[in-house]
């Protein structure tokens, strides 16, 4: 699927009416054939495949074995070209294409995999393709004069040898009127006919195209498909020998409702050949797509081959997360062959972009770490604390942070066979003495912190530095009310609106098993930690996906929290007070707890996350868990967006994230939240933020939904004129974006997904006075609106500024509140504002008016401290998505914006 970069703009422009053109794209690479040879070679194929699967049906029934009733093949392309894929589907024959994969070979040359199905009785469908594509030419010949029709039909009837005229007809191409012929032509007569057809009509251009030429050229080879065509993962990770949970990714009819007795007929199949289906409290762990269900099996190599024999439903296997207890366990020799593996194929590019550590210290020293560290940007708060990870478990703490933060899903590195490309590096800054030394006093955390950061900055000047904290305290935390530390960080992610910083702190954890046993009330009703009241930061929370112990010696126990909801670990925001922001603002992985048959609960390795250990003398793995672990995945996350968009702030870097992401099913079904319902979706955001982000999402746009970023200046208040003392608002910016209408009209009712984010940092308010009302705490807020469905500029403008009123009108300000998932009331707290709504593409083909303004803040209340005029900066974020991927949205609009616009992105009250 092609991926293109965000739309970034520094002035928002009125949009003409505009309909893209079709989409042009590279040409496939299809290799030139002989097509007599190539067409035989491929029909001998066929009749062997053909033949093959009769006589195993027969040898099936004779030893009463179940035998699908369809075939699957596997098409490969030649190397280095393309595979015409998407010829090789039939939905009304019922032949269905299951998946594509691309193929390494030597000195990495690639080439194109397909699998796809043929129902039984359609066997035949490959094989006419191949003999109309020997036999016959569909030949076309484009006069450039228009020419007399009957002249054309004459001459070219008089040439024999079978070949005669089918069409004729005029087109008109760019205003010129041209003629165009269309011929049957046998075999071996292309040379006869090219050469008297230019005699006859020199100004004619002949093409000669046989039929289904680019599909039959583009296929190298073609053979049963077998085990290796449906696994989609390294081939190394198939099960050879012993079972392993796998995902089965089935192709389901969702479009007749049936999927559910498709699955059901799949378990009693795979139950029938010994292969477990993974199940959790509530029943089978399954996930339904459009046409795809995926499970969770456990099963050999034997048992999937025997699968492949037996199920028509079949679409792709692949390896179940490796728990990371695999790697834990093996030897320190294994593990070394491990980290070998990883350095051969590291691959390391010149970045401006690094992640500052606030831990314990790293151990740099850990050979997937050297190129991540060097000794330089090892540092520490106080020489006598050092610089080492002196954190007393085994794997350390700030070392298995680095590893996260450095590699992002280790286990995902370890079971690839791809190069890893190493986008941004490591700096550690040691923030906690070592045992035995004195504790830093609860007063000085800011000062601490404030101190790190400025060390970090002085090693790195002219780096994009993302500070990493996952030091948290139970001290300090009152219903969310800002504390010292908290009002620190956000004094130092403000960075006098200049030197802005990205910030990015663990939501705290839970670590106590009777807690643990009233999992997830406890969560409920466990309090978000101090620093993560901070406004401006990116505070992160944990969910899991982590369910399955490999060790049969576990089998009788269970798994605290089920797949995708929230970590036993994670702490919430649900007993604040309504008035201070949500927390945490997204969740990553932070593993799971195991319950035993007597009750007792317990961490294992398997359920936790694989990084660097600190003692890499003797093992050079070890596992992390619980927000930690979170909170490092989304330093690596933030990373990758910077790496890529370079000139982004940090308000548009933490607001990329939180607009990439969404909660899971079982995240809307653990809270119970129901659109229209605000308190639920008050407390999913206390609990999960926004949900788990995505990568891609964050980092590109893609042809079916486009994402517009706008980084702007803003003043929000200033003085009244002739006036040194009273003072009011400044300023609202309105956009107008260049938006796809005429599409979006065309759409008509297809579904679509608009989602707006709007990022920006406070100044915290000066002293704890200011921290006891929402308003002075934060030095100015924003909001945004949207015109509603059919609601024209000039109303939008009345309805969100009044001074764009004339005297005394009244205007009704509520219309269209209820479209947002989320609500006006829930998201308004804090410093980033982001909510969604899904309607039809007719209906948001009108809905392109958004309005950035300013509420009070104590930069206006408190005049006497000198802030009233100054400026601020915010990033808007706007996405458009349609489920439907055919739909040229991202085209449609680069083409409007690529075309000269007026600028008018801002409205000034008088």
């Amino acid at each position: 699927m092609a991926t293109y970069k965000h739309f970034f703009f520094n002035s928002i422009a009125n949009s003409e009416k505009f309909k893209a053109p079709p989409m042009m794209g590279a040409k496939p690479q299809i290799p030139k054939r002989n097509r007599i040879t190539h067409s035989e070679k491929h029909l001998q194929q066929f009749n062997i495949i053909w033949e093959t699967k009769k006589q195993l049906e027969i040898q099936r029934e004779a030893e009463q074995i179940p035998t699908k009733e369809g075939t699957y093949l596997s098409f490969t392309s030649s190397v280095d070209h393309d595979l015409i894929t998407k010829s090789l589907e039939d939905l009304r024959k019922g032949i269905r294409l299951l998946n594509i994969k691309e193929i390494v070979g030597e000195n990495d040359h690639t080439s194109v995999r397909a699998t796809v199905y043929i129902p039984k009785g359609k066997e035949g469908a490959f094989m006419g393709k191949i003999k109309a594509y020997r036999d016959n030419n569909n030949t076309s010949v484009v006069f450039q004069d228009q020419q007399d029709h009957n002249l054309i039909t004459e001459e070219i009837n008089k040439l024999g040898n079978n070949i005669h005229l089918k069409t004729i007809k005029d087109v008109n191409k760019k205003g010129i009127v041209q003629t165009k012929a269309t011929i049957s032509l046998p075999v071996g007569q292309e040379d006869y006919f090219i050469a008297e057809t230019q005699r006859l009509f020199p100004e004619g251009k002949v093409i000669i195209s046989p039929h289904n030429a680019d599909l039959v050229n583009s296929i190298e080879d073609v053979g049963q498909a077998l085990l290796e065509s449906f696994w989609m993962d390294n081939i190394e990770l198939i099960p050879d020998g012993y079972s392993k949970w796998c995902e089965v990714w089935l192709n389901i009819n969702t479009k007749q409702n049936i999927e559910r007795q498709q699955i059901e007929q799949f378990l009693t199949l795979i139950g029938n050949i010994d292969i477990e289906a993974k199940y959790h409290a509530n029943g089978l762990e399954v996930i339904i797509f459009p046409e795809r269900a995926v499970l969770l099996i456990k099963a050999n190599r034997d048992q999937l081959i025997e699968l492949i024999l037996q199920s028509d439903l079949l679409a792709e296997f692949r390896a179940c997360q490796e728990p990371a207890g695999f790697w834990v366990n093996e030897s320190a020799v294994e593990q070394q062959g491990w980290v070998e593996d990883v350095l051969r194929r590291v691959e390391i590019i010149d970045t401006s972009v690094k992640i500052c550590l606030l831990d314990s210290g790293v151990n740099n020293g850990h050979q997937l770490l050297k190129p991540l560290i060097d000794d330089h940007n090892t540092l520490t708060v106080t020489a006598a604390w050092g610089t080492d990870d002196h954190y007393r478990e085994r794997g350390g703490h700030g070392t298995l942070m680095a590893g996260i933060a450095g590699y992002g899903h280790l286990e995902q590195l370890l079971t690839s066979s791809g190069n890893i490309i190493l986008t941004h590096k490591i700096c550690s800054v040691k923030i906690l003495p070592r045992p035995g030394q004195e504790e830093t006093p609860t007063e000085l955390w800011g000062n601490v912190t404030a101190q790190a950061i400025a060390r970090s900055e002085i090693q790195n000047p002219n780096i994009f530095l993302i500070y990493c904290l996952s030091i948290t305290a139970k001290e300090g935390i009152n219903m969310g009310r800002p504390s010292s530390w908290s009002g620190a960080i956000d004094n130092l992610a403000f960075g006098e609106g200049q030197n802005q910083r990205l910030i990015i702190i663990s939501g705290g954890n839970i670590k106590d098993e009777e807690l643990w046993q009233n999992y997830p009330e406890s969560n409920y009703v466990t309090s978000i930690q101090n620093p993560a009241q901070s406004w401006n930061a990116l505070i992160i929370g944990a969910y899991t996906e982590k369910t399955i112990v490999q060790n049969r010696d576990f089998r009788e126990h269970l798994p605290i929290a089920n797949q995708g909801e929230l970590s036993p670990y994670s702490s919430t925001s649900i007993m604040w007070e309504k008035k201070w922001p949500s927390r945490p603002d997204v969740v990553f992985e932070g593993g799971n707890l195991l319950k035993a048959p007597d009750g007792s609960i317990f961490s294992h390795e398997d359920l936790e996350l694989l990084s660097t250990s600190k003692t890499f003398g003797i093992k050079p793995f070890d596992t992390i868990n619980a927000t930690s672990a979170a909170v490092a995945q989304a330093a690596w996350f933030t990373a990758k967006i910077a790496f890529q968009y370079p000139n982004a702030w940090p308000e548009t870097v933490r607001g990329l994230v939180i607009h990439s992401a969404d909660w899971n099913p079982m995240m809307l079904n653990q809270i119970q939240a129901q659109q229209g319902n605000r308190k639920s979706f008050r407390n999913l955001l206390r609990t999960f933020g926004y949900g788990i982000p995505n990568l891609e999402r964050a980092l590109y746009s893609q042809e079916s939904a486009f994402t517009f970023i706008s980084q702007e200046h803003i003043q929000p208040f200033n003085f009244k004129k002739d006036s040194r003392t009273d003072t009011e608002t400044n300023e609202i910016h309105f956009f107008n974006l260049p938006w796809p209408s005429e599409l979006l009209l065309e759409m008509g009712e297809t579904p679509v997904t608009f989602k707006v984010t709007l990022s920006y940092f406070i100044e915290p308010g000066a002293g704890e006075m200011g921290w006891k009302d929402k308003y002075r705490y934060g030095s100015h807020g924003l909001r945004f609106d949207v015109n509603n469905v059919g609601e024209k500029e000039d109303d939008f403008r009345k309805r969100v500024n009044k001074a764009a009123r004339e005297e005394d009108e009244e205007i009704y300000t509520n219309a269209g509140a209820s479209r947002w998932v989320v609500g006006k009331d829930n998201r308004s707290n804090g410093s980033v504002h982001s909510d969604y709504w899904k309607g039809t593409a007719a209906d948001l083909s009108t809905c392109h008016y958004i309005a950035v303004y300013p509420i009070v803040g104590w930069w206006r209340e408190r005049k006497h401290l000198g802030k009233v005029e100054t400026s601020t900066r915010y990033s808007l974020i706007i996405s458009l998505e349609t489920p439907n991927q055919e739909i040229e949205l991202y085209t449609t609009v680069k083409n409007m914006v690529e075309i000269p616009i007026e600028i008018n992105n801002t409205l000034r009250e008088p």
